[in-house]
């Protein structure tokens, strides 16, 4: 992946002025805060000094790209951010104009550069990540080319060896186990659980020796209701049989007076029939 180098996108010089609203020194020069408008169409905003842009500033390419940090005479310098017309960006040192120090740089494919620069160029220790496959090259860089000593890194396995023009010349390469990570948490102390079983308290005999029923509780709905008026009208049964009543007299009565009836009757008859015995024998037996 190619860098976009700020060079291409050169911005005007000193001596094209433009249009310009801000403030001035003495020497009637760009001094202090300023919006300028060139020739070419670029814009900035920002500090200048002694007529030129210097301090923290702006700068606006009729192109699209644009540069957010700062400046040392007119060149870009320090620490800043410059956006690029594709989309990819640096975010940095810059020194004499150029990237150079150390810097980060977000490529349009999401590849990224972390590192050392010089010149524009990436140029020493660096880490280069591969977003496609992600891989990453972890070493050294000569003129923004993969050199020396490094460690390629890929999913699987790596290669760590030295390189020359992008080329591993000689090294070893090894698998690498891929292993899931899992959290573990170490337990301070471990207690024995144990099933609880509830004991119910012992009832006691009454002190006068009667056992006493319990009462309804308050489950099972009207039933217990029914069972108390059936053993209500037991109990009456019970009383009508073990009590004599008027019926049981009257019965009694009525079964004397049938006894008297029944011993006059037949004493009746036995007076009859001795009557007639007496009559007959007084008679005799009479002729045929």
């Amino acid at each position: 992946m190619s860098d976009l180098g700020s060079e291409e996108l050169e911005e005007e010089g000193e001596n094209d002025l433009g249009e310009y609203d801000g403030e001035r020194n003495e020497a009637g020069e760009r001094h202090g805060h300023g919006k300028a408008r060139l020739p070419n169409g670029d814009t900035y905003e920002g500090s200048y000094q002694h007529g030129k842009r210097h301090g923290q500033g702006i700068y606006k390419f009729k192109s699209g790209a644009r540069y957010i940090g700062e400046y040392v005479k007119n060149k870009k310098h320090g620490r800043g951010t410059f956006i690029y017309p594709d989309g990819s960006r640096y975010e940095g040192e810059w020194a004499d104009d150029r990237r150079q120090g150390y810097g980060v740089y977000y490529y349009v494919n999401n590849d990224t550069y972390t590192g050392e620069w010089f010149a524009h160029q990436r140029h020493g220790q660096g880490t280069y990540f591969y977003a496609e496959t992600g891989s990453k090259y972890v070493g050294t860089w000569v003129n923004g080319q993969q050199e020396g000593m490094a460690e390629l890194i890929h999913l699987n396995h790596r290669y760590q060896g030295k390189f020359l023009n992008k080329n591993g010349e000689e090294g070893e390469e090894e698998e690498v186990t891929l292993m899931t990570v899992v959290p573990k948490w170490k337990a301070t102390s471990i207690t024995e659980l144990a099933l609880w079983t509830p004991t119910l308290p012992e009832e006691q005999p009454p002190a006068d020796g009667t056992i006493q029923e319990e009462a309804p509780g308050p489950e099972g709905g009207g039933e217990p209701a029914e069972d108390d008026q059936a053993l209500a009208d037991l109990s009456e049964g019970e009383a009508d049989l073990t009590r004599p009543g008027e019926d049981d007299e009257d019965a009694t009565r009525e079964a004397g007076h049938e006894d008297g009836r029944e011993e006059l009757r037949y004493g009746a008859i036995d007076q009859g029939n001795v009557n007639f015995e007496e009559e007959e024998s007084k008679q005799g037996e009479q002729p045929a």
